[in-house]
């Protein structure tokens, strides 16, 4: 059996809206991209990796770093494209029958986690798409009423059901599956849990300051 190449995509875009220059704003005394780039470049299973952005300065880092680039369409990276629209024009656009999303947003997977899931892709037939995610174990209301609880009869938060939140730190998936489901989760997903620090996905800046303390903490003596 041919063994799965796998690309890396990095998705960068120069537009982002909760904070401002996010992929380029200094983070622990480099940036998000170059973090991500050189946390991915540690990973000898990822046959390539890809940033796709619309900003000149991102590329540019990503050939100085020695990845490859895409030069994304200025429509496919604001914020009038929907995510099934981003997603099936990158699964178009990049080369590779494997791709792997890897967002810069998510600094604190280990290389270990990278490492695993994209063994249990490659080694196990029966998983066609792996997908990062959190347990969410929180009481939570939907349009007025308890989504997951009973509120007569209210569980500890640890006995709650299992929720769980797609994290998109590592999602693998064939190209086909990308352009057909316009999605890098498909209806058939294979659940790969982090715990609470991997899981840290930067949205805000509130994200971005906790984040970069605690990359500071676990990695701040080693670089």
């Amino acid at each position: 059996m041919t063994e799965k190449r796998i690309t890396a995509i990095v998705p960068v875009r120069k537009g982002s809206v909760r904070v401002k220059n996010k992929n380029l704003k200094p983070f622990a005394g480099k940036t998000l991209l170059q973090i991500k780039i050189e946390q991915l470049k540690q990973v000898s299973s990822i046959d390539s990796i890809v940033v796709s952005s619309d900003c000149d300065d991102m590329l540019q880092l990503a050939a100085s770093l020695g990845v490859d680039t895409h030069r994304r369409d200025e429509y496919y990276a604001s914020s009038e494209a929907t995510n099934s629209e981003f997603f099936e024009d990158l699964g178009r656009s990049i080369d590779g029958e494997y791709l792997m999303y890897s967002p810069v947003t998510c600094p604190l997977i280990s290389l270990e986690t990278y490492h695993d899931c994209i063994k249990t892709f490659k080694e196990d037939a029966e998983v066609t798409n792996l997908v990062t995610v959190s347990p969410v174990k929180h009481h939570l209301w939907l349009d007025g009423e308890p989504l997951n609880y009973d509120v007569e009869n209210s569980p500890n938060s640890q006995d709650l059901p299992d929720i769980y939140a797609v994290t998109y730190g590592v999602c693998i998936v064939s190209k086909e599956d990308m352009i057909g489901c316009r999605n890098v989760v498909t209806s058939n997903p294979t659940f790969k849990i982090l715990d609470e620090i991997e899981s840290v996905d930067i949205d805000t800046e509130f994200d971005f300051m906790v984040a970069e303390v605690i990359y500071n903490k676990i990695y701040g003596d080693l670089n």
